[in-house]
């Protein structure tokens, strides 16, 4: 079984996507932690994050791989892509076709073998356009960047990471490979008011129609 959850940073999709792989029992596939090693790699190594040639080569050298209970490993080495600064890295190297087409073989090899709940920005559309369930989780900009800053645990800094996720919108939305977008028949949800839980319970009911 494969349920691909698409939509912007900070809608919310990382909550429904662990819940719901918890609730139908297969394994979470978050494709942005994914893309965060990589950007944290390509820094560490010191390279322009810009310099699309340079990261491709260096992702195509890494060992990474993405374990069954979200773990990223790269080299050997458990990442830690919860650091602040990964998500800017991760937009900035994730529009490079080279780096894309490298970790869209390996989440889909991940797909196939163990099944899952895959949450990211292109998913639905270029990852997983032929799983069970597509769900597009959308979010208003005030309340994406209230969780943000929630999230960070600095609230006063609202303001700020709305502008981030302003910059980073039109990055994911304008890059010539995989851009953000609804795929086409995805189930379209809106987090503004919906608990996590509300939202795993719709898409358990759609998901219910869809399959045998």
């Amino acid at each position: 079984m494969i349920i691909a959850i698409d939509g912007p940073a900070a809608s919310g999709k990382s909550t429904v996507a662990r819940l719901l792989a918890q609730r139908v029992g297969v394994p979470l596939l978050n494709t942005g932690a994914m893309y965060r090693a990589v950007g944290l790699a390509c820094m560490d190594a010191g390279l322009e994050l810009e310099d699309g040639e340079a990261c491709a080569e260096l992702v195509r050298g890494l060992d990474l791989a993405l374990q069954p209970d979200g773990t990223v490993v790269v080299d050997g080495e458990v990442v830690a892509v919860a650091r602040e600064e990964a998500g800017a890295a991760a937009s900035r190297v994730a529009v490079h076709p080279g780096v894309r087409t490298r970790l869209v073989e390996l989440q889909q090899a991940f797909g196939a073998r163990y099944g899952c709940v895959a949450e990211g920005r292109d998913t639905t559309t270029v990852v997983f356009p032929d799983g069970d369930l597509l769900v597009f989780l959308a979010a208003s900009p005030a309340v994406r960047a209230a969780r943000r800053a929630e999230q960070e645990g600095h609230p006063e800094r609202a303001e700020a990471y709305a502008l981030e996720l302003a910059e980073r919108d039109a990055r994911d939305a304008s890059r010539a490979v995989a851009p953000l977008r609804p795929a086409p028949g995805a189930l379209h949800l809106d987090s503004d008011t919906a608990t996590p839980e509300q939202l795993v319970e719709r898409i358990v009911a759609a998901l219910e129609e869809v399959t045998p």
